[in-house]
């Protein structure tokens, strides 16, 4: 049964990096050391889809992580 879970594991982190990655479009070069390039605005359609499910997929790595370890 761990196998599963492992599996289960690995393809939620993959999910998981995919919906991170499709967040960061137009960023830029100051994203990474905390410099604002665009005002505050709020996150509709696709983007707020994909904030909703990375916490999703965030929630369940976890929680497959802890029944992991709880297995082990």
């Amino acid at each position: 049964m761990p196998t599963y879970f492992s599996i289960a594991q690995t393809l939620i982190a993959i999910a998981l990096i995919a919906t991170v990655l499709f967040q960061l479009r137009g960023g830029g070069i100051g994203g990474i050391f905390g410099q604002a390039d665009s005002v505050y605005r709020t996150r509709r359609g696709i983007e707020s889809t994909l904030f909703k499910l990375t916490i999703i997929l965030a929630v369940a790595l976890v929680a497959f992580a802890i029944l992991i370890a709880a297995q082990s």
